[in-house]
């Protein structure tokens, strides 16, 4: 029985790594290609979920919401880009900083105007819907290992992308010299709206997936892109790889720490005190892993630029 409470906590751990890998994914390659800060990243994560959450309401197929999510948050994300990001890029990252905090209000207030204080549900689709039996573990819902799968394909995508594309060699060249491929030819601002609309797709992208599974509501973003920025720094910023690794360090140190820190301390404290003193901890556990990490590699596990 526990063994079975351990692995499946192992796959909920998986779950949420790749929920924050989609999330650190675009947030890395916007700021590895831009040198931009962006705070309004978990803005369009929210949005994402609000676009799936009401086109599955009025069409009632999640299919089309998750196709919504994906075309509003990119199209939220070049019009933001045209309008305001691009003014920021000569600027220091103080100015991106106010900047993208100031989105942020807008957004949830935005969202809070359209759409109310309360929250919003998604229904899991009836094709994943229920549980399926695994190796040690009795049933275990069909659609978190939806997103586990969704997660890596999207990671072995992003990789062909940047690797085997020309869109991928200009976005590795963008990293390295801008004002070279700028010299060149290549049209820089178009390459930083297609970029940042890429990353606010997958921001999109992963408030959808996550909006079945919680409720879709004004702020949402905030609480999960602390996380993200806490992938990159693990990981490496500019770093696809990186984001991959750092997110499933994440996840997996987020859900197991909350699942077994209060068993350990309950061998040597009793059961109250160390049910309190195991979530306290357990949610400064991933800081604590960041902290060791950047005590070891100051620019993170797999840094864009080494």
């Amino acid at each position: 029985m526990i063994l079975s409470l351990a692995l499946e906590q192992l796959l909920n751990g998986l779950q949420l790594g790749v929920m924050l890998f989609l999330m650190a994914a675009g947030l890395t390659l916007i700021f590895g290609v831009m040198g931009l800060i962006n705070l309004a990243h978990g803005s369009l994560y929210m949005v994402g979920a609000f676009a799936c959450a009401v086109v599955a309401a009025a069409t009632g197929s999640f299919w089309l919401g998750l196709a919504a999510s994906l075309v509003c948050a990119a199209a939220a994300g070049a019009i933001v880009e045209f309008l305001v990001i691009r003014r920021l890029y000569d600027r220091d990252h103080l100015d991106q900083v106010l900047a993208t905090f100031a989105l942020i209000l807008i957004f949830s207030e935005g969202a809070r105007w359209l759409f109310g204080s309360f929250p919003l549900y998604l229904d899991i689709p009836p094709l994943l819907s229920g549980a399926v039996p695994l190796p040690g573990i009795e049933a275990y819902p069909l659609y978190r290992l939806a997103i586990i799968g969704v997660g890596a394909l999207v990671a072995f995508g992003l990789y062909l992308l940047i690797s085997k594309t020309r869109l991928g060699m200009r976005i590795r060249a963008g990293e390295s010299d801008r004002e070279m491929i700028a010299a060149l030819g290549v049209d820089i601002r178009t390459l930083y709206t297609v970029v940042f609309a890429l990353g606010s797709a997958l921001a999109g992208l992963a408030g959808a997936l996550v909006g079945a599974l919680q409720s879709v509501q004004v702020g949402m973003g905030e609480p999960v892109l602390i996380l993200a920025f806490v992938v990159i720094v693990i990981g490496g910023i500019g770093s696809i790889k990186g984001a991959l690794v750092g997110a499933l360090i994440v996840g997996l140190t987020d859900t197991l720490g909350r699942f077994l820190l209060p068993s350990l301390l309950g061998l040597i404290l009793p059961a109250s005190t160390a049910g309190t003193v195991g979530a306290s901890l357990a949610a400064m556990l991933i800081y604590i892993v960041m902290a060791l990490v950047l005590a070891f590699r100051p620019r993170g596990l797999f840094p864009a630029k080494a």
